[in-house]
């Protein structure tokens, strides 16, 4: 009884303390039409102190999504376009020769920000990779011999060409897992795309409120961490996730010779926290399963790498998602 109790009051806090969440989607709805699913992922990733991988051709509001969510939030944001000539010190920042103190004084770099773009990350090289990545999962940076904090809240948004193939440097599988969602962006649908003409031919762009602070999305991050999960749904993440290393033992044994590699337990760690997420955006201060099912594909599908044989029979790892999804019994 005590539990129900704690559950009932827990549910009223979050429903209260999530009111703002409705009030950023109001605000971007002003100016993102048809990529509610990415607007989601960007607030899901915000909650958790997650980053964020998105894939997509130009053109599909990516840059638009994460500084309008800054603006609605008195973030401040970045854009670093990665380029093959970019260095890690373009990243971070530098020591500079000051001539009238003679002395070098830090310049600190485009990451110290609240948001952060990452505008085609596969085109800079290793070393630059690196560098962000470090940043993404230290959250602080070495200039000179000095550590420097970065700012909270932090979120890097990381963005994927899939077109263009020539002059990129894929992103190892072990530095891709430390995003946690990579979303594919899609087209929008053909009635949404005569709202975003009549917007964009408009005299004047709508312009975004600052809705929220920071101090309210980092009480949010720590009542996230609060949201009730039972045992039940916590085993059925451990069932997911083990089903990507042997699907044979989840009745699925025509994947045993189609997956290099079944998702790391980073992977278990990161679908707890987006479904409390999901829960929390839904104003609910507990996970049910179909949480679980509406993260899956984003935060799955870049951990999972498929054999030579699946791509030649076109089994892509959404597909594999889908599939464990079929056969693991819903508590």
């Amino acid at each position: 009884m005590d539990n129900e109790i704690d559950i009932a009051t827990l549910n009223q806090k979050i429903e209260a303390a999530s009111s703002f969440i409705d009030l950023i989607q109001i605000e971007l709805n002003k100016v993102i039409i048809g990529q509610k699913h990415m607007t989601d992922c960007l607030i899901m990733a915000l909650l958790t102190k997650g980053h964020i991988l998105l894939e997509g051709v130009p053109g599909l509001a990516k840059t638009l999504s994460i500084k309008s969510l800054a603006s609605a939030i008195q973030g401040s944001f970045s854009r670093i376009q990665f380029t093959p000539d970019l260095l890690p010190a373009d990243l971070i920042g530098t020591m500079i020769f000051s001539p009238r103190s003679e002395e070098f004084q830090v310049r600190q770099g485009p990451i110290f920000a609240n948001f952060i773009l990452a505008d085609e990350i596969n085109r800079a090289p290793a070393k630059v990779q690196s560098a962000l990545l470090e940043a993404m999962q230290e959250r602080q940076v070495t200039i000179g011999n000095e550590t420097y904090v970065l700012p909270n809240p932090f979120i890097v948004m990381a963005t994927e060409n899939p077109l263009e193939q020539e002059g990129t440097y894929p992103l190892p599988e072990a530095q891709v897992d430390r995003f946690m969602m990579k979303v594919i962006v899609d087209y929008p649908q053909k009635n949404e795309l005569k709202y975003i003409i009549d917007l964009n031919l408009k005299e004047q762009f709508p312009k975004i409120n600052a809705v929220a602070n920071s101090e309210q999305i980092l009480n949010a991050q720590k009542l996230v961490l609060d949201v009730y999960m039972d045992e039940k749904i916590r085993n059925y993440i451990i069932d997911i996730n083990y089903a990507t290393i042997q699907p044979d033992a989840y009745r699925l044994p025509q994947y045993k010779n189609m997956v290099r590699y079944g998702a790391s337990p980073r992977a278990s760690i990161y679908m707890a926290l987006a479904a409390k997420a999901y829960a929390f955006i839904h104003r609910r201060g507990y996970v049910i399963p179909e949480d679980v099912r509406a993260i899956a594909f984003d935060v799955l599908r870049h951990r999972i790498g498929m054999t030579y044989e699946a791509e030649a029979e076109n089994i892509s790892s959404d597909q594999f998602i889908a599939d464990i999804l079929n056969v693991i019994e819903v508590p």
